[in-house]
């Protein structure tokens, strides 16, 4: 399961990675780093049986997983690149939203903070020192937590963010990937 996991981890900082180039115009192969992380690719099932081999689901289980994948892949993509920029924050906030409760709580900000800082490892800048991770959060709520509630509703995340110029040029990034 760890190495699952690891891969997992792998596969969306790749991902986000070649996101980031798309946007930027860098796709390009341009470090020595990248070329050495293509030699070292993890091993990947040739097939459903294999898979059903390496882990404890059935066959039916892991096709229905890989469509459910590949849906909500294709959703939000959908949704990032060719949706409104409010259908883009009210995602954005349901990512955020793990609990699905129509809140951001300090707990779930903190959960994502940490898996989005352990899945970039060596890429943040500045390294990580302390509790980054709480200070983010904090900045997180001071500037979204407009009543101050201990909460973030969909309301108050959309209107802040619209407020913020940063964050809108940012949305607006992926309306010209494809």
């Amino acid at each position: 399961m760890a190495g699952c996991t690891c891969r997992c981890r792998q596969g969306v900082l790749k991902f986000i990675q070649s996101l980031r180039r798309l946007v930027f115009g860098t796709l390009t192969k341009d470090k020595i780093d990248d070329e050495l992380e293509m030699t070292m690719v993890c091993h990947r099932p040739e097939g459903l049986e294999q898979l059903e081999a390496q882990t404890n689901f059935t066959k039916r289980e892991l096709q229905i997983l890989y469509r459910g994948f590949k849906n909500e892949f294709v959703m939000g993509l959908s949704t990032l690149l060719r949706g409104t920029m409010r259908e883009k924050l009210e995602w954005t906030f349901h990512l955020y939203d793990i609990n699905n409760d129509g809140y951001i709580n300090r707990e779930e900000m903190t959960e994502i903070v940490r898996a989005i800082y352990d899945m970039m490892g060596k890429y943040t800048y500045p390294a990580l020192k302390g509790d980054v991770p709480k200070q983010h959060v904090d900045a997180f709520f001071q500037k979204m937590d407009k009543n101050k509630a201990g909460v973030v509703t969909l309301e108050e995340f959309i209107v802040a963010c619209q407020e913020d110029e940063m964050m809108m040029r940012s949305m607006q990034l992926f309306e010209n990937v494809m």
